[in-house]
């Protein structure tokens, strides 16, 4: 069986930026066990499948080591692949996936993705005190990750995670953010226990940082960065309970795989 992979640079408009997903189209959803092969093959971040189902496109990720309920720039990857390469008819895709119906429109040169809102409160989270270096000034939980607020953008860029620590904690992954120096906020993203010590950038952890830094700054529209060493822009907005997540994207590479 021959398939094809398409390798998108997503949040980024210049190849060797933002984050890479792999994009497998499919005519039919093969077994789990071999659509976890292939994402350990491919050993990115995350590796997304789709399948065209007449209206709805249902689209799973996977990363190198696990199946994920929600992940923004392998969604991106997939809206940029189904435009600009598949040439998808509509300015709007309609995802089916395990968070629901996601999506995304097509506006000029970027692409909007529509998610559902993260439920955020404030803990105590002394046992987190020591994930970095650095002691974070507050901390917050959402749904399946933890939120720890720095000081400034100069100790986000310069935090030394405690990866041993932050592969134990009960969550997906753990957040390090500040205000930004030249946006409204920055952010880096770890997440050890899906096999991704840092991910460059992360669409679905801003369905967090969007609620939070909009009880901070009494705002709703942001623009964001994610400041690993790849890089990533993104444009938010919260809208009621969706965030309103932007960005660009660009073909690194286009190819076939083969599988038995």
């Amino acid at each position: 069986m021959k398939l094809v992979l398409y390798q998108i640079d997503a949040f980024t408009q210049t190849v060797f930026g933002g984050n890479p997903a792999a994009v497998i189209p499919l005519d039919k959803w093969l077994d789990d066990a071999v659509l976890r092969q292939i994402a350990t093959e491919n050993n990115l971040s995350e590796t997304a499948f789709f399948v065209i189902n007449n209206e709805v496109v249902e689209l799973r990720w996977f990363t190198p080591v696990a199946e994920v309920n929600l992940c923004g720039h392998a969604t991106l990857a997939t809206a940029f692949v189904l435009f600009e390469e598949l040439h998808f008819e509509r300015d709007l895709i309609q995802f089916s996936t395990k968070s629901g119906i996601l999506e995304v429109h097509k506006k000029e040169n970027a692409f909007q993705m529509n998610f559902p809102v993260d439920t955020i409160e404030k803990i105590d989270g002394s046992d987190y005190n020591n994930l970095f270096d650095i002691p974070p000034q507050e901390i917050w939980k959402g749904k399946e990750d933890v939120l720890l607020l720095f000081q400034s953008e100069a100790e986000v860029s310069k935090i030394k995670p405690n990866l041993a620590l932050i592969a134990n904690t009960p969550f997906r992954g753990v957040i390090a953010t500040a205000v930004g120096n030249e946006v409204d906020f920055v952010s880096r993203f770890f997440t050890p226990q899906l096999g991704i010590d840092e991910d460059p950038v992360t669409g679905s952890s801003h369905t967090t940082l969007t609620p939070f830094w909009a009880k901070k700054l009494d705002q709703v529209q942001f623009e964001a960065k994610q400041i690993s060493k790849r890089v990533g822009q993104l444009h938010c907005q919260l809208s009621g309970n969706r965030v309103h997540i932007a960005g660009n994207a660009i073909r690194y590479l286009k190819g076939e795989i083969t599988i038995n």
